[in-house]
């Protein structure tokens, strides 16, 4: 059953939409997706996949699936670094705490309302960010397995395939 047939189902029995609380009471596709959103119009149903990348060689170190709903903080505890620094966009502002706690020094952009927001330094991540940004550009968006594990074997695979092609990059014969 595709997301639009459960929501006009989730509409037919008296619920005024389909979300996270929702779906448990309807017969879904995946039981372990779920509903995630950037902001108040745009969601998605599914998967979220955090990714860290080696900053000196481009190379993918860890790849995190989590249900879509999980925030990009939670998301984070997976793959944060033992040491070093951490550079990362704003999702993961909530995450710095835990940066802190485990040793990492954390390189992320502020949000705009934040108080103690640099604008030079959050341009200057972002220039330092934006060559990898290409590692997830070229990335699938869509999960092709059910459950987490069988997305998370995926997307491992993914990375094996990924660092082989960098590393002829890196590495020319």
């Amino acid at each position: 059953m595709s997301i639009w047939e459960e929501r006009d189902k989730a509409i037919k029995e008296g619920y005024e939409k389909l979300n996270n609380e929702v779906l448990p009471n309807i017969e879904t596709a995946d039981p372990e997706a779920k509903i995630g959103s950037k902001s108040a119009k745009k969601f998605w149903y599914g998967f979220k996949k955090h990714v860290a990348v080696d900053m000196q060689s481009g190379m993918i170190n860890r790849v995190a699936v989590t249900p879509a709903n999980v925030t990009d903080a939670d998301g984070a505890k997976h793959v944060i670094p033992r040491s070093g620094a951490a550079c990362a966009d704003k999702g993961y502002v909530a995450a710095i705490l835990e940066m802190l706690r485990r040793g990492v020094h954390p390189m992320v952009i502020k949000r705009n309302n934040m108080k103690d927001k640099n604008a030079d330094l959050d341009k200057w991540l972002t220039k330092l960010r934006a060559p990898y940004e290409g590692t997830f550009s070229k990335q699938n968006k869509r999960a092709r397995y059910k459950g987490v594990v069988k997305n998370q074997g995926a997307e491992f695979m993914y990375a094996i395939a990924y660092n082989f092609r960098r590393l002829l990059v890196l590495n020319p014969v």
